[in-house]
């Protein structure tokens, strides 16, 4: 799954908004590898050996295979000689010199996909504040997931030679994943997953024929139009105030020649601007 490849790189930003958030000075994590039963550590910061590097945790095995078993934060004050966990992986984590170490679960539609640590090198308990940072960094790599999930199936979607109702759920996808857009706080993910939005559409920027350009967002409120969506709904999927939506569905009526609402969308799909 390209997401399992490619989501070591959001994984590597967690990683250092955990440790700028907490202080902690060892963070690390990993993805589980697709049909092993295994998570492997990919991405460390602030270690001092690769005692760590590359070495492959079994569910259930150790402080991060627990964690992937039970799909839960997992905490130890003193790795070595914690009775809550089985010892598999001691000598690396002595290597690099661990003592309180936390790990907690990267969850995308309830199956762990990685695991994200934080360490000190003193053994003492790791606070809630520390937790709570560590829980918000993988939410924020779970996210990064859901959208990259979605991109791929976008996309092996529109590669379907079908029509019909597989194009009608192409079309869904694509206002949902128009409408999560502007909550992406990464703004290379975001501007890749606009791009991916626009393949979908067939049209490489929001330009209609005639030269008639929309802007982002109102080609976000049509695409929530187009998905049935009132103003109120496009509102609070876009995080925006239902007269700021009316205003952009005006503007794009406007410029694409449209008296109603259905009349800008099937405008807009004339020229290529929505799926």
């Amino acid at each position: 799954m390209v997401a399992d490849v490619t989501g070591a790189v959001e994984m590597r930003g967690a990683l250092i908004r955990l440790r700028r958030a907490t202080g902690l000075p060892v963070a690390f994590g990993g993805l589980v590898e697709p049909d092993r039963g295994q998570m492997r550590i990919s991405e460390l910061n602030g270690n001092r050996t690769t005692a760590l590097r590359a070495l492959a945790v079994t569910s259930g095995n150790g402080l991060g295979g627990k964690t992937v078993a039970l799909a839960r934060p997992c905490a130890v004050t003193d790795y070595s000689s914690s009775r809550q966990i089985s010892h598999e992986y001691d000598a690396a984590v002595a290597a690099e010199g661990l003592r309180s170490v936390l790990a907690v679960p990267v969850v995308v539609r309830r199956r762990v996909r990685g695991v994200l640590y934080g360490a000190l090198r003193t053994a003492q308990p790791l606070g809630d504040r520390t937790l709570n940072a560590a829980v918000e960094a993988a939410r924020d790599v779970e996210q990064s997931l859901v959208v990259r999930d979605e991109a791929q199936g976008l996309l092996a979607a529109a590669r379907e030679p079908e029509a019909g109702a597989a194009w009608e759920q192409v079309r869904e996808a694509h206002g949902a994943l128009r409408a999560l857009a502007p909550r992406v706080a990464d703004p290379e993910l975001r501007a890749e997953l606009l791009a991916v939005c626009d393949t979908l559409a067939e049209a490489p920027a929001p330009v209609a024929a005639g030269g008639v350009r929309l802007t982002p967002r109102e080609l976000d409120v049509l695409v929530c139009v187009a998905g049935g969506a009132t103003n109120a709904v496009a509102a609070e999927r876009l995080g925006l105030r239902p007269e700021t939506v009316k205003a952009y569905l005006r503007s794009a009526m406007r410029k694409l020649g449209a008296h109603t609402r259905l009349e800008a969308v099937v405008a807009a799909r004339r020229a290529g601007l929505l799926p």
